[in-house]
């Protein structure tokens, strides 16, 4: 039986290899069972089948014991920072300022984040704690994954880990270094942690970091309501939370003019 690897090659398949895989991510964690999670996944293993599915297997394995024992997030969490960085490395990026040319070659990455990362390389580089993964639990990283780290826009695989993710987001709000490491630290620790659209844009081309819009209500007209739904959408689009008056629009029941017909009322966004 073999698997294929993630640069397309095969290989025997070695089960050795997969225990040795949980176990390492199972160190400190006294109420997981590294063997169990093994076992179910080597269950799955099929000829042919590909390295990432079987960690992906893993992963999600320990995710489904989390119920009966809540240390599995941590070993979930694990396994899947385990995964992205392959995923990175996999890519030829070994270091943020990789990860942030990469970007920027892409199309995501601010010209400006990305001139201030070459410049500074080294310490920004040397800044890096890729420990402090072992902070998540699986339900947080799993949605950094799913939904903030930046991916290739064909390949969909990310092209930067956890704490590349979080350096990126302090060099997008920074204008020294020393402020970007500074922020870093705060956040990468989980001190603190800023809203989603800071998390979502920071550092990118779409640098819109604003987290709530208020708008006044529209006129009573069909044109005017619905221009204001095209301007919800607008600020939507890049994480903007919306509060909207619709004050001027007229209550359900009342009559309208031109079809003799009851209003229904605010139709639902």
């Amino acid at each position: 039986m073999h698997v294929r690897k993630r640069n397309g090659g095969l290989e025997p398949a070695d089960v050795m290899k997969i225990v040795r895989a949980v176990e390492r991510s199972s160190g400190g964690l006294e109420s997981v069972d590294p063997l169990r999670v093994a076992t179910r996944t080597i269950s799955g293993l099929y000829d042919g089948a590909t390295t990432s599915e079987l960690d992906e297997l893993s992963i999600r394995t320990a995710a489904s014991l989390i119920a009966e024992e809540p240390e599995y997030s941590k070993l979930a969490a694990r396994l899947l920072a385990v995964f992205i960085d392959k995923e990175v490395r996999n890519q030829d990026i070994h270091s943020f300022s990789q990860s942030v040319k990469a970007g920027h070659a892409l199309g995501l990455i601010d010209d400006r984040v990305a001139e201030f990362a070459a410049v500074n390389a080294r310490k920004l580089d040397d800044a890096i704690t890729s420990e402090r993964d072992k902070l998540f639990e699986y339900f947080g990283i799993r949605t950094l994954y799913d939904r903030y780290l930046l991916k290739h826009p064909e390949s969909r695989h990310s092209i930067e880990t956890p704490q590349h993710f979080f350096l990126r987001i302090a060099c997008g709000l920074a204008e020294s270094p020393a402020d970007a490491i500074e922020f870093y630290e705060l956040i990468s620790r989980l001190d603190y942690m800023p809203s989603s659209p800071t998390l979502f844009n920071s550092g990118t081309r779409h640098s819109q970091m604003s987290s709530c819009y208020l708008l006044d209500s529209p006129e009573d007209d069909l044109e005017a309501i619905y221009n204001r739904y095209t301007d919800i959408a607008k600020l939507s689009k890049f994480a903007g939370g919306i509060g909207v008056s619709f004050s001027r629009v007229r209550s359900q029941g009342s009559l309208i003019k031109g079809t003799k017909r009851p209003a229904h009322g605010r139709g639902a966004l």
